[in-house]
C-alpha cells in the first residue's frame, strides 16, 4: 500500500499514531513503527531536554524504523515556553523523522526559528489543521503535509466542526502537499474511505489505546469496548478551547459549569492533567478528562499493534477490491 506518505517517511503502511498524553510512551511508539506504521512519542510528558532526549533514544533502541513526535503548542498550565525550546532542539539533534504539530503554527512561533531549525535538520513537519484556510497557510509556509482533523476526533477539534468526510476532499482539492485524514478512523473501512477521499494516509489515536502495548489499566480497555459513538461530547467553547472527551462525571460537571457561565478556574479542577494517572493506571474513568474520539464505537477488542495494522490493511484492501468489483460488474 504505497502513497506519498509511505514514500516520504519510508514506512510500510500509511497509518500514523497521533499524540496521546500519558499514553504514547516509547514502548507503544516503537511497537507501532515495528508493525509498519508510524509510532508517536508525545513530548509534553517529559519535563526537560535530558528526559525527552532519553525517551527518544529509548524508542531508537526498540525500533530501527521511523517515528513521529507530537508537540502541542496550545496554552498550557503544565508546559512553560522554555520547555518547547528543549523539545524542538532535541527533535532536531536526535534526527527524529517527523513532527506532528498542533495548535499555534510553528512557522509563526518565536519568529519561526524552530521551524527553520527542524527543516534544516531534515525533520518532516506536519501541522494538524481543521480548516482549508489553515491548510493553505501550512502549504505556503513550507510544511511537508497536513493532518486534516475532523470534528469526530478526540482532543481539540477546531470549533468550525467540519466532518472528516467533507474536510479531507476539500483539503485535497485545494492543496498539493499530502493530506492525512484524522478523526473518525479506527479500522480498515476508515482507511479505505480516507484513501478514496484523496488522503495519502490516516492518523488515529483512540484505537491505539486498546492495544496490548498501550500500558493502561484493564478497566480502560473494557470501558472503551463498552462505550458507543454517541458517548463523547464537545466541551470548552466558553473558555475558547474546544475539546472532545468521553462522557463521565467530570465532563458532565464541566458542561454544567459552562451552561451557568462559569470560567476556567471552575473548570480546570475537573479536567486537570494531574488526574491522568488515576484514569489510565488505576482505571478510574469517572473522574477527569478522557480525550477520546467518536471512534470508541468502533473499538471492539484489544489487539497487538501488529495485529491491528495488518487487520486494517487487509480490511482496506478487501473494501477497495469489493468497490472496484462493483464498478467492473456494471
Amino acid at each position: 500500500m504505497k502513497t506519498r506518505l509511505t514514500e516520504m517517511l519510508g514506512i510500510k503502511y500509511p497509518i500514523i499514531c497521533g499524540g496521546m498524553m500519558r499514553l504514547a510512551y516509547p514502548p507503544l511508539c516503537a511497537a507501532i513503527s515495528n508493525a509498519g506504521g508510524l509510532g508517536n512519542l508525545t513530548a509534553a510528558m517529559y519535563q526537560d531536554k535530558s528526559e525527552f532526549t532519553t525517551a527518544i533514544r529509548e524508542v531508537k533502541q526498540l525500533t530501527d524504523k521511523p517515528f513521529i513526535v507530537n508537540v502541542t503548542l496550545l496554552p498550557s498550565i503544565g508546559v512553560p515556553p522554555e520547555r518547547y525550546k528543549a523539545y524542538f532542539e532535541a527533535i532536531a539533534e536526535e534526527g527524529v523523522a517527523a513532527l506532528e504539530l498542533s495548535g499555534t503554527p510553528l512557522h509563526r512561533y518565536e519568529g519561526g526559528v524552530y521551524f527553520e531549525l527542524l527543516k534544516k535538520a531534515g525533520v518532516r513537519i506536519f501541522h494538524k489543521v481543521g480548516s482549508v484556510r489553515h491548510g493553505k497557510s501550512a502549504q505556503k509556509a513550507g510544511y511537508d503535509g497536513v493532518f486534516a482533523a475532523g470534528v469526530e476526533e478526540g482532543g481539540h477539534p477546531l470549533n468550525e466542526n467540519v466532518a472528516t468526510t467533507v474536510l479531507t476532499p476539500r483539503m485535497v482539492e485545494e492543496l498539493d502537499i499530502p493530506v492525512i485524514t484524522t478523526g473518525g478512523i479506527a479500522n480498515g473501512l476508515g482507511l479505505a474511505a480516507a484513501l478514496c477521499l484523496g488522503a495519502e494516509g490516516v492518523m488515529m489515536a483512540t484505537r491505539f489505546i486498546n492495544t496490548h502495548e498501550c500500558r493502561v489499566h484493564q478497566k480502560v480497555h473494557e470501558e472503551l469496548i463498552k462505550r458507543q459513538e454517541n458517548e463523547t461530547t464537545l466541551y470548552g467553547n466558553s473558555i475558547g478551547l474546544q475539546g472532545r472527551a468521553l462522557l463521565n462525571e467530570s465532563i458532565y460537571k464541566v458542561l454544567e459549569i459552562e451552561a451557568k457561565g462559569g470560567g476556567l478556574e471552575e473548570i480546570i479542577p475537573h479536567i486537570a492533567g494531574a488526574l491522568g494517572d488515576e484514569i489510565w493506571q488505576e482505571g478510574n474513568l469517572n473522574t477527569g478528562l478522557i480525550a477520546v474520539g467518536q471512534t470508541i464505537g468502533l473499538v471492539h477488542d484489544v489487539l497487538s499493534c501488529q495485529e491491528l495494522l495488518d487487520q486494517m490493511v487487509k480490511e482496506a484492501e478487501a473494501a477497495l477490491s469489493r468497490s472496484l468489483g462493483m464498478f467492473q460488474a456494471e
